[in-house]
């Protein structure tokens, strides 16, 4: 393992008085040929004053918990956890319910054994460059599989939902006996902070490969249960003729799994990842409650009209009870309602529809709303409908032309305006300028001069002149 310099003179250090091992996510990464990029040592042999001491001569140090035996080195901007091995045993309900006993002389195996999956309790050691494998973590690694390391897993419900994210951002699948205990435990999961609960989801929306794969995690143990939103899609019908691949949560699946293929995601910044994701997710929350199997155009069929508007509320109340910023709320809401705008309306994208549709979506972007268009087309194997696609990309191409792929038109006319003209500020300043704003996202005018000449135009007598 290639290992930063700045790491590798810290551990030269403290093999003089223990055996460092790099543990945990990194060695994981590592063998499956990725980059690691959080480095976690754990030192046998030590005590914590000798490690705290020896660590502090190569940076500032940050004693997470004493009784955790956890000390955080910052070395040129990057930190590094350093730790002793330790025991955990079960003192109490929730994630926090634990006795934490740092043991510095813990053989690799038990020390191994706290950890939640066999694939995160490899070790390695950076002197002799071999892995550390008690619990035969390498061999399930290959065989992309969660299999908890201990039946001390079910002490934690938060491990449920890190094998939901680890099996969307590499492809795993659960062990059918991890399975088992993980619907033992699926009534614990009210213990969980809601801080964590998003910790987990988040790493979902910004790292997955397969999100298909947390979903069929928290579907096969029970878990999506507590989604109540994401759960009610398995067995909402959808029309064949438009959806072949089958119902709404298939239908989803899919989605979510082209959007991670589209390089307009794979090259956002992890913020936008989480929105447009999480916007997908939700796209189609509305379709349980507005679906029936009635007539159209002379044909009984499945539908669900006003399924966009009908998700909005259900996207946000879904982020908000798992602990979204309400920024990220803010952002999906409207992907999520206007996500068939292409396909609603007549004609052409004119310049106003496109000035209001970047209003109506903001604080989120035309822009995203094509990659959630794009992602939705994508998830309906084998369809493919060349007609949509032309649609989508005309809406870009429309608001390109207009400046408007990533920000909303803003008001031209402002308060200060009016003022200029001798018109005092009053209730009637508001009914003005949003009639100048709906004036501008016609086409009136597009700059300050003829935004002016319209204004004193539609203020013949201004109450000053009375």
């Amino acid at each position: 393992m290639q290992l930063p310099e700045p790491l590798l003179v810290a551990l030269r250090a403290l093999r003089t008085m223990g055996s460092p091992r790099l543990v945990g996510g990194c060695v994981r990464d590592w063998l499956l040929g990725l980059e690691p990029k959080d480095f976690d040592v754990e030192v046998p042999g030590v005590t914590f004053e000798q490690l705290h001491r020896a660590l502090a001569s190569f940076g500032s140090t940050d004693v997470v918990g004493r009784s955790f035996g956890v000390i955080k080195l910052r070395v040129a901007e990057t930190e590094y956890d350093f730790s002793l091995p330790r025991r955990e045993s079960k003192t109490g309900a929730g994630h926090r319910g634990f006795a934490v006993e740092p043991e510095p002389n813990l053989t690799d195996a038990e020390a191994a054994a706290r950890r939640d999956f066999t694939v995160n309790a490899i070790a390695y050691d950076p002197f002799a460059e071999t892995v550390i494998d008690p619990h035969n973590g390498v061999h399930d690694l290959r065989a992309r599989v969660l299999r908890h390391t201990s039946a001390a897993f079910t002490e934690d419900p938060l491990r449920v939902l890190r094998g939901f994210q680890l099996a969307a951002r590499f492809n795993f699948t659960l062990a059918p006996e991890t399975v088992a205990l993980c619907r033992s435990i699926s009534g614990t999961f009210h213990e969980l902070p809601v801080e964590r609960i998003w910790g987990e989801w988040a790493k979902w929306a910004e790292k997955s490969t397969h999100p298909s794969r947390g979903l069929a995690v928290l579907e096969e143990t029970g878990w999506l249960a507590h989604f109540p939103e994401i759960a009610a899609l398995r067995g909402t019908q959808q029309d064949p003729e438009w959806h072949p691949e089958g119902d709404v949560f298939t239908h989803t699946a899919h989605c979510c799994d082209a959007l991670v293929c589209l390089e307009a995601w794979r090259n956002a910044p992890a913020d936008r990842r989480r929105q447009l994701l999480f916007a997908v997710l939700a796209h189609d929350f509305g379709k349980p409650s507005t679906t029936s199997f009635a007539d159209r155009r002379g044909q009984l069929r499945w539908i669900s009209p006003g399924h966009e508007s009908a998700g909005g509320p259900l996207a946000a109340s879904f982020l908000t009870r798992i602990g979204a910023p309400r920024e990220l709320i803010a952002h999906v809401r409207p992907l999520v309602v206007l996500h068939l705008a292409h396909h609603s309306g007549q004609g052409d994208f004119s310049d106003s529809r496109i000035r209001r549709l970047a209003r109506k979506l903001a604080p989120a972007t035309i822009d995203e709303l094509c990659i959630v268009m794009h992602a939705d087309h994508d998830g309906r194997p084998p369809l493919h409908s060349p007609e949509t696609l032309a649609r989508i990309a005309e809406l870009q191409s429309r608001a390109t032309a207009l400046a408007l792929t990533s920000s909303a038109p803003r008001p031209i006319l402002l308060g200060r305006h009016l003022i200029a003209l001798g018109l005092s500020p009053g209730p009637d300043f508001k009914k003005t300028l949003d009639a100048a704003f709906e004036a501008q996202l016609d086409g009136a005018f597009s700059n300050e001069t003829d935004a002016l000449v319209w204004l004193k135009n539609h203020l013949p007598a201004p109450p000053s002149a009375r």
